[in-house]
């Protein structure tokens, strides 16, 4: 892994954070229900994101699902740690709402980074079978 390569885990963590947050954000806290607050399209960038890293083989899988999956439980805590310091009685829960977040970044994740091990491993057998 070279140092570009290195460069996108943080800049696709902090794009797939805000893709996450920004509308989990806007919804006011009497609405707020996890895990349907966080599903949208945020899910599919984090997703995207790892398939991404995974097809360009810039990290390790467990490397990728680890950072790119934690961009989901990250808007949660930093909701947390507003919310609660706005009013402190809110947010009783709040260790479930981290576990959550963070199954379902972890799980999406997974999935993303699954798919982009699969299609660098079919387009590196495509490439070797051109060649011969």
């Amino acid at each position: 892994m070279n140092k570009a390569a290195r460069n996108w885990l943080p800049i696709v963590f902090f794009l797939s954070f805000l893709a996450v947050g920004v509308p989990y954000w806007l919804i006011p806290y009497n609405k707020l229900n996890l895990p349907s607050a966080l599903m949208g399209p945020g899910l599919f960038v984090v997703m995207g994101a790892a398939l991404m890293l995974r097809l360009h083989g810039s990290a390790t899988f467990w490397k990728i699902v680890l950072i790119v999956g934690a961009a989901v439980p990250a808007p949660v805590f930093a909701r947390v740690l507003w919310d609660g310091f706005m009013d402190p009685t809110s947010h009783n829960l709040w260790p479930i709402e981290i576990i959550i977040a963070l199954l379902l970044g972890l799980s999406c994740a997974v999935a993303g980074a699954v798919a982009g091990s699969l299609l660098s491993t079919l387009a590196s057998r495509h490439t070797r079978r051109k060649k011969s």
